[in-house]
């Protein structure tokens, strides 16, 4: 099996980098940074993300698994002291491969120029870069409203605990193949009105949003911040790739939730 580790940059993440390399290579499997089987990520689930996209050209060959450094994460399942514990089990037990869906966004431009598709593990969010931003929300090809406010974010369901959560979005079970609309402070009063409520879309829905206004827009893909002008449509669905997380253990995702949002009780 090839494999790979990747860090948070800290000292107690780069140490354990080096420790699971050192046990890997001693149980007979191969480092393989450009092709790897599995991804063992070391630091939190923003650590996880950057892996994501160094390997989406990937997604059907390799597999991931995180572990925190720091607060408990949803996709970062392992904790430091269990280290020796998933080394044995990657080195000697088959594992169970368990995948979340993802958004694919395709950003086409009014100058016909090639059309740029990305991949988002969390999320997209599309704000205007000077004032509100305002654009047309097409679903299955047919508008469905006016937005005027200050951005969209499109999640994914295992996203929707991020910046979709803290938008008043419900939480979705990664299960669901489908992805989430939810306003960031839209303008609603006699002459502007829009749902005012996430939206959820199933798998063969497709959202288009069309700017109205000729501005530049900021269009965040996860961590990754990107400017565009002269925009035409913004093309958000679920993406036929999937994540592969590689199980070893149950990782049930509402007790996850509720470790992170609740507590013990």
């Amino acid at each position: 099996m090839r494999f790979t580790v990747t860090s948070r940059g800290d000292d107690v993440s780069n140490t354990l980098q080096q420790k699971i390399k050192r046990y890997l290579l001693d149980f007979g499997l191969k480092l393989d940074e450009q092709e790897p089987d599995i991804v063992i990520t070391v630091g939190g689930d923003g650590t996880l993300l950057h892996a994501f996209h160094r390997y989406t050209s990937r997604l059907e060959d390799t597999a991931f698994v995180g572990i925190h450094t720091g607060h408990l994460g949803f996709y970062a399942d392992w904790v430091p002291d269990e280290v020796e514990k998933l080394v044995i089990h990657i080195a000697k037990t088959p594992y169970q491969i368990v995948e979340y869906p993802l958004l694919e966004v395709v950003v086409r431009h009014t100058d016909e120029s090639e059309s740029k598709r990305l991949l988002a593990l969390n999320e997209c969010t599309v704000k205007s870069q000077e004032g509100s931003l305002v654009s047309n929300v097409e679903i299955k090809g047919d508008v469905f409203e006016v937005f005027r406010g200050d951005g969209l974010c499109i999640s994914t369901p295992s996203g929707s605990t991020a910046y979709n959560k803290a938008l008043g979005g419900a939480i979705l079970h990664p299960s669901l193949a489908s992805i989430q609309i939810s306003e960031m402070a839209s303008i609603n009063n006699r002459v502007y009105r829009t749902i005012g409520s996430p939206l959820v879309l199933p798998q063969h829905h497709t959202c288009l949003i069309k700017p109205l206004n000729q501005v530049e827009l900021q269009v965040t893909i996860d961590h990754f911040t990107l400017a565009y002008k002269r925009v035409k449509s913004i093309q958000c669905r679920v993406a036929e790739e999937k994540i592969r997380f590689a199980r070893f253990r149950p990782f049930p995702f509402w007790k996850r939730v509720k470790e992170s949002f609740i507590g013990d009780s």
